[in-house]
């Protein structure tokens, strides 16, 4: 049923399509890498769409304080079932879910959490404020994205973005040291080898 929200400028409403297309793309990014549970693409695409969508919440971040419409979050039905994404980056990412992340660099607690739950909770996050865009309540889905941003999923975002960059960079930088003592032996070996 068709919400009519509180009136907005035409600027905030072309700011808020934006972010709508940006959060619509990344859920159906995300839903398509669980989907295809490809572990060895999975970690690059998931660089590529959590980062996009930080861009997205930064964008938010830098923005007035958005105003909620009401006082009380308007009832935008029951919040999208995310257990079967959640169960299927988990079984994808296998090992590489656990990670340790500080999640207040002020106060430097180290906590260990799941990619899958992570991921899971921002979609979650995301879609809520999708609810609200799609119901016509553009006033409450900006502050419901920026106020989550801010207090949830930015922080969890940037922790699971650092997490895959550490499993690519040790993907593409750590080599197995072969010592000289080794490489002497394997010449030898050759050399041997070549004798018999």
């Amino acid at each position: 049923m068709p919400f009519a929200g509180p009136k907005v400028d035409s600027e905030t409403e072309e700011f808020a399509q934006q972010i709508a297309d940006s959060v619509s793309s990344f859920l159906l990014a995300l839903r398509e890498i669980a989907r295809e549970a490809d572990g060895s693409r999975a970690i690059s695409l998931l660089l590529l769409e959590i980062s996009q969508v930080l861009l997205t919440g930064a964008r938010l971040g830098v923005q007035q304080d958005f105003q909620p419409s009401t006082e009380h979050q308007p009832d935008v039905g029951p919040e999208a079932d995310v257990d079967e994404l959640r169960l299927r980056l988990a079984t994808m990412l296998g090992d590489l879910d656990t990670y340790a992340f500080v999640f207040d660099p002020y106060v430097p607690d180290i906590v260990a959490s799941q990619l899958s739950d992570d991921l899971s909770s921002i979609a979650t996050d995301l879609e809520n404020g999708l609810r609200h865009f799609r119901r016509g309540d553009i006033a409450e889905a900006l502050w419901w994205w920026q106020f989550s941003y801010v207090s949830s999923w930015g922080n969890l975002a940037g922790a699971a973005l650092n997490a895959l960059l550490s499993v690519v960079s040790h993907d593409r930088l750590d080599v197995d040291f072969v010592s000289e003592t080794d490489q002497i032996e394997a010449a030898e070996a050759v050399l041997d080898s070549g004798r018999d």
